[in-house]
């Protein structure tokens, strides 16, 4: 029989033990030169990195995208270019929950895309709703501290979170989509993602345009209803993982269609709402979905801390032809996903294997920790140089002009269009959209979020708040509690 390898330590020594610590006798004290021993307590104890803030359930795949359709007259992007595929990986995940939540708990769920490009790492990272609960990223620590737990007990509060959501008129809409069957997806495979801010494109004659994706599922949308979700959170707390993993085990690869929704660069200053609100939808009779292409996932991770725990997503990962657009809750999250990776993973998390593009990186940046990418000590580490460094090259990178952008600097949300109020697209969502079947089952959830509040003034909000979403809804609600 062949003999196998030796155990070493992490620099390649051999072990002398796998079973034995090195002891003073055999029933004596352990010493502390016992190298291995110390090595390999210490590597535990650091197995598991700081879980993310937020979205820290989840799970996810790789595949590869295809170009369907041709934008090109909208986007010079090499990966939305007719005919290119791409790799990707994405992830999903709950939005509130901690790593060992279950995943069917009532949350919105995180859908996240990073494109290998030619040209760098492209991430789109959104959720399965087209909208979001505010509108200025300096609410949101605020947001998510009212989804976590209390300080004292450690325990979730609904007084808490419906607090915050009567407080911040805002929230309407996103509040709709989660207390409706959308906050409750069957598994990741069977629901639809959206990029859900406005972004920028930039075509081949420098022309702007502002853009929101959408990702439809090609399995279709199916939801569960909330006595399954309970009973899957206490027997099967990681189903939706399950799902994804087992699925393309089996061979059911799925997929996904993209599309754009497209506005003229100049007619954002003139629609009837501000089309940078993180909290509206623009209507499909204005601005219908526009075919790009297909994405499917048809590779599990090998390994899921390596490729989906310290995945790092942020829409700071833009590449030529793409952009940002005035949303302030987008411009915010520019600086803090990065700057979350860079304290949850390490500074140097770009150069690990899954978030590492598969284009040539050369970069003045050096050191920090967990830095290994080695470059010739000849190599200069500024610029400029005379030793032939790299050189910026604004026309390769073709850097989006931005927007124009004159006044005073002000506080406040933007209501420079007709239609700029917080309840009128949540009233359509619930009254316009939603099925008789769908309202009933929203009275149900209501009826049963009320019940869990025990504060008199949050309680009086919560009908303010659905009376002007839905009169009806909210009438309903007060004859099944008896307010």
């Amino acid at each position: 029989m062949t003999k196998p390898e030796p155990t070493t330590t992490q620099t390649g020594a051999p072990v002398a033990s796998d079973e034995y610590s090195l002891s003073v006798g055999a029933d004596g004290p352990i010493v502390l030169h016992d190298v291995y021993l110390v090595e390999k307590l210490a590597q535990f104890n650091r197995e598991r990195i700081p879980e993310r803030i937020v979205h820290a359930k989840g799970g996810g795949a790789f595949g590869s995208f295809e170009v369907l359709g041709d934008v090109s007259a909208y986007t010079k992007a090499k990966v939305f270019q007719p005919g290119q595929l791409t790799g990707l990986l994405a992830r999903f995940s709950t939005v509130a929950g901690e790593q060992g939540s279950p995943d069917t708990w009532r949350d919105v769920r995180g859908f996240a895309l990073k494109f290998y490009t030619a040209d760098g790492n492209f991430d789109i990272v959104g959720n399965n709703t087209p909208v979001f609960f505010i509108r200025d990223g300096i609410k949101f620590p605020d947001f998510i501290h009212s989804q976590k737990r209390l300080p004292g007990s450690h325990l979730r509060d609904l007084d808490m979170q419906w607090d915050f959501w009567t407080l911040s008129p805002e929230t309407a809409h996103q509040v709709a989509y989660l207390m409706g069957d959308r906050g409750l997806p069957q598994d990741w495979r069977h629901m639809n993602g959206y990029g859900s801010h406005t972004y920028q494109w930039i075509n081949a004659e420098g022309e702007r345009f502002w853009v929101k994706y959408h990702f439809v599922s090609d399995q279709g949308t199916k939801e569960m209803s909330a006595e399954t979700a309970d009973q899957l959170a206490g027997s099967d707390a990681d189903h939706h993982i399950r799902d994804l993993y087992e699925a393309i085990e089996r061979g059911e690869y799925p997929s996904w269609t993209m599309y754009v929704q497209i506005m003229g660069y100049q007619e954002a200053k003139d629609y009837h709402f501000n089309p940078f609100d993180l909290t509206k939808v623009w209507p499909f009779q204005d601005y219908p979905r526009v075919l790009v292409g297909r994405f499917t996932l048809n590779r599990n991770p090998e390994n899921y801390f390596a490729q989906i725990e310290q995945a790092a997503f942020a829409p700071s990962n833009l590449v030529p032809g793409t952009g940002i657009s005035p949303d302030k809750m987008l411009l915010a999250r520019m600086f803090s996903y990065a700057d979350a990776h860079r304290y949850r993973v390490g500074s140097n998390f770009a150069e690990l294997p899954v978030n590492a593009p598969q284009s040539p990186v050369n970069s003045y940046t050096r050191d920090g920790a967990s830095r290994h990418t080695v470059h010739p000590a000849s190599a200069p580490v500024y610029a400029p140089n005379s030793f032939g460094g790299p050189v910026a090259d604004a026309e390769l990178a073709s850097e989006p002009r931005g927007w124009e952008s004159d006044g005073e600097m002000v506080r406040a949300a933007a209501t420079l269009h007709a239609d700029d109020d917080d309840f009128s697209q949540a009233s359509a969502l619930v009254g316009g959209v939603f099925s008789p079947e769908q309202r009933a089952r929203l009275v149900k959830t209501l009826t049963g979020q009320y019940q869990g509040l025990s504060v008199a003034v949050i309680k009086e909000n919560f009908f303010r708040y659905w009376e002007k979403i839905d009169p009806e809804i909210a009438a309903q609600v007060r004859a099944a509690v008896g307010a």
